[in-house]
């Protein structure tokens, strides 16, 4: 029987053994490429010579390039949490409003400026953790109107701070020791470094197995946790990173504006501007936010003086853009050509010595 037992696979098995094994060999998977390496390299350069900018440009493109950063933060925290894990938000105004309300109460308490809009946003982090473990237990559409209704509460209750003096706001008055000259480069070069040291941190992550662990979140929930995927932890993690960049964002915000009145920074406004950003660049890849972020920087630059029509041609523009390039700019330019710039994921190849 035990001799009987060991019996040799049918020799059809073995044929297709065979050509599995001719079919592996015949491809390979890379994460770089000689584009994305020179990409990788490109866009260090690029921000090194931003980091000089104020040296050889006056007062009025330090200001507005400060915005962009700012708007480069925004795009890249809401796609990490939409397009990568899935989790749909049209509240994110609430990190943003607290971001700047914690610098104005920070700084109230004696705190250095500077040092009050980095702890603003350690602060709103912590805070979102709590926030996190019940708001993560809602899905889609629950989540979205559930994080919209705490960017509310939020607002009504910073109303009631009596240093806030309700929608008549405040102002970010220890920044005025700062020089005016002064003041634009600090607060220049913060935001370049917040936003580059973010934009690193999210691409070094979505690399690592936590992006692996988000996309598998993203695509089937259930069949994540089903092969050990730890979906609430994972989930927790960029609900958090979220919050801290959008907090920095705030926080940097009022560093340019200086006043503090709670009807601006939580309106729901900001987050519409994150979603118009990621969805015109494409939801879901790391190149995309940061083009839908140059773009909505240049449409504002244009035609932000037009008031209420301003807005009405953002609406029609991200209605065309989703009829038309559902995928965003990238998406689409990424599907069609298979081009990665900064590489997130893998990419399957055929060696070079098997014909095509």
């Amino acid at each position: 029987m035990n001799a009987k037992s060991t019996v040799s696979p049918p020799a059809h098995d073995g044929v297709a053994q065979t050509r599995i094994s001719e079919v592996d060999s015949s491809f390979s998977i890379h994460r770089w490429t000689s584009t994305s390496r020179a990409s990788v390299a490109g866009l260090i350069l690029v921000q090194c010579a931003l980091a000089l900018v104020p040296l050889a440009f006056g007062a009025a493109i330090v200001d507005r390039l400060t915005i962009l950063f700012i708007y480069g933060i925004l795009a890249l925290m809401w796609n990490v949490l939409a397009g990568y894990a899935g989790l749909v938000s049209v509240g994110q105004q609430v990190f943003f409003g607290l971001g700047a309300y914690a610098a104005v109460r920070l700084a109230s308490y004696g705190v250095n400026a500077y040092v009050s809009v980095i702890g603003a946003g350690i602060l709103v982090a912590l805070v979102s953790i709590p926030i996190s473990s019940f708001m993560l237990r809602l899905k889609g559409g629950e989540f979205a109107i559930g994080m919209w209704v705490i960017a509310a509460l939020a607002h009504l209750l910073v109303n009631l701070d009596t240093l806030v003096k309700g929608e008549t706001g405040t102002s970010f008055i220890s920044l005025q020791q700062y020089p005016a000259e002064t003041r634009r480069l600090m607060t220049y070069w913060l935001a370049l470094g917040c936003m580059a040291g973010l934009g690193w941190c999210v691409f070094a992550l979505l690399r690592s197995r936590v992006g692996s662990a988000l996309q598998a979140i993203r695509d089937n929930e259930e069949a994540a946790a089903s092969i050990g995927v730890r979906v609430f932890p994972t989930k927790g993690l960029i609900f958090v990173l979220s919050a801290f960049g959008c907090a920095l964002a705030g926080a940097l915000w009022l560093a340019t504006a200086i006043t503090f009145q709670p009807n601006t920074y939580f309106s729901v406004q900001w987050t519409a501007y994150m979603l118009f950003m990621v969805l015109v660049g494409g939801i879901g890849t790391y190149e995309g936010p940061i083009i839908g972020a140059f773009l909505f920087f240049v449409i504002e630059t244009l035609f932000g003086a037009a008031g209420v029509s301003y807005l009405i041609g953002l609406g029609v523009v991200a209605v065309v853009f989703s009829l038309v390039l559902p995928k965003g700019i990238w998406g689409t330019v990424e599907a069609k050509f298979g081009i990665q710039l900064l590489p997130v994921g893998y990419q399957v190849r055929r060696r070079r010595n098997e014909a095509p």
